[in-house]
């Protein structure tokens, strides 16, 4: 289906847009997600891949340095939409089922006047238009092909498609009540992070003359596999990545020190990858392929949020609009093949993944990957952009989480948090607002954190984490101020703090909720 005449449908599915004026001093948020992007994958993050839209928002705005997701996307999504940890909502182990207990930032903002429009990734259950949004376009699934999410085009090869064992192939996709499965777009052009820009510009544009403040949210794909790039930004990468592992993760580490994003608190933990040179021929071709096509899904991700940018500024909303950017978790170590013999990696026809050993380099300086409870899995780029209202060039400690972006949009707009909604009882806000932090002012945080995915569990209390991967191993203690990489395991010295936090976080498992 075409972009027009899905607007078309779009239009007369929901009739004329209202024309309430805008509150005085409400501002424009834009919220952008990417998907199992690192902690140093981006320019103003240590990166060499080329990012001068996003890093343009760092330094005319503040790094956050400890903000957190839950390691896994749907938890984490679900935890950004709702406020909420994902026990709370019924989204910490399965995302087929209906947000409980909770409000979105979509039904929050609508009632407070905004706009509500969201472009990309959802990975739940409920279509958005349902719970909160005008406007809807995107997958509402966990993860599909980059060129055709659908079925195979005349003339083309077969698109590689992920599926689980005994479950239907085909991925679920909106365009606001209109869902779609298979969604085959006919036009040639399609890449789902260009799309998802597409319709997000396109509702801008509709929206230029409205007066009340908009609320957009988009959601990418980009850069979870599969691995798939246009070929002229796979272009602009060739030759980067072939020094290998080592030094692309020293390179970045000595560029984030340089920055002053980091300190010499922050060791460079110790590499999960094998000597460049120990590495075969034709395998390390395949390697160097596999980070080019990476960094290229980077690359047009901030292409694509440059052009959201200009036409926020071409449309006259940019003076007074606050920009977030994170990630729903760390690198991702998963190993995905799929259509290994129909094609390269980067093409329609193979699904590849980025795998462990580029996934430590992406995670730079910390251990581990998405699925894990420590810093590699769990500690995401956050970005704040607000001009005037936030310091240029400046970087916060504060140690946050997706748990806390519902009561900073609150606290930012003054939006009335429901007790009830839709004949729910809905929970209070989990979180704390960034508010202050923003201001750059010296903020403490009140309550613990806590996390939970699969085999990973973790707690942070004041300057201390325990961790753990898997019941059947130890706790890890970590003094994550002095040590924020997690390489000194202080557990044994200290029994007492250990047995004290670990109480800590069982209440709080079996208060919130979780298996």
């Amino acid at each position: 289906m075409k972009l027009t005449l899905c607007l078309l449908v779009t239009a007369l599915l929901l009739g004329p847009a209202s024309c309430k004026k805008q509150e005085p001093g409400l501002p424009n948020i834009i919220l952008i997600s990417a998907d199992d992007l690192g902690w140093s994958d981006l320019g103003c993050y240590g990166s060499e891949v080329q990012t001068p839209h996003i890093d343009r928002l760092a330094q005319q705005g503040m790094r956050f340095t400890q903000f957190h997701n839950t390691s896994k996307c749907f938890p984490s999504r679900a935890c950004l939409l709702t406020g909420l940890y994902a026990q709370q909502s019924g989204y910490d182990r399965s995302f087929r089922q209906p947000l409980k207990n909770a409000v979105t930032l979509g039904e929050v903002l609508r009632e407070a006047g905004y706009i509500t429009l969201w472009s990309g990734k959802h990975h739940g259950l409920e279509n958005p238009v349902y719970r909160g949004f005008d406007h809807y376009y995107g997958l509402k699934d966990g993860a599909c092909n980059y060129f055709n999410p659908g079925e195979q085009r005349p003339s083309e090869g077969a698109p590689a498609r992920k599926g689980l064992p005994g479950k239907k192939i085909n991925r679920e996709w909106c365009i606001d009540s209109l869902l779609l499965m298979p969604y085959t777009p006919e036009a040639k052009d399609f890449y789902t992070t260009d799309y998802f820009t597409e319709y997000a510009l396109k509702w801008l544009e509709e929206y230029r003359d409205d007066e009340r403040p908009l609320f957009l949210y988009m959601a990418y794909t980009a850069p979870h596999d599969p691995l798939m790039a246009w070929p002229e930004d796979i272009r602009k990468y060739a030759g980067v990545y072939d020094a290998g592992y080592e030094k692309i993760r020293t390179e970045r580490y000595i560029r984030q020190l340089e920055s002053g994003l980091i300190d010499s608190t922050y060791r460079l933990s110790n590499p999960l990858f094998p000597p460049w040179d120990s590495i075969p021929g034709e395998m390390k071709k395949e390697e160097i392929r596999r980070m080019e096509v990476y960094a290229a899904m980077i690359d047009r991700l901030d292409q694509n949020i440059g052009k959201v940018l200009e036409k926020l500024k071409e449309t006259g909303r940019e003076e007074n609009t606050l920009i977030l950017f994170v990630s729903d978790n760390g690198a991702s170590a998963e190993v995905v093949q799929i259509g290994d013999d129909y094609g390269e990696i980067g093409s329609m026809t193979r699904w590849s993944s980025l795998e462990g050993r580029w996934a430590n380099v992406s995670n730079t300086p910390f251990r581990y990957y998405k699925n894990y409870s420590y810093e590699g899995g769990i500690n995401t780029p956050l970005i704040a952009w607000w001009p005037g209202k936030i310091g240029a060039g400046s970087f916060s400690r504060f140690p946050g989480h997706f748990i806390d972006i519902m009561a900073t949009l609150v606290d930012v707009t003054g939006a009335p948090y429901p007790a009830e909604y839709n004949g729910q009882v809905i929970l209070p806000m989990a979180g704390e607002s960034l508010l202050p932090a923003f201001h750059g002012e010296p903020v403490t945080r009140l309550n613990p954190l806590f996390w939970e995915w699969q085999h990973g569990q973790a707690v942070r209390q004041g300057d201390w984490k325990l961790v753990r991967h898997g019941t059947e191993h130890d706790w890890d203690l970590y003094h994550v101020t002095s040590d924020p990489t997690e390489c000194i395991n202080l557990a044994p010295d200290n029994p007492r703090r250990v047995g004290e936090m670990e109480q800590l976080f069982l209440s709080w498992k079996s208060e919130a909720g979780g298996q």
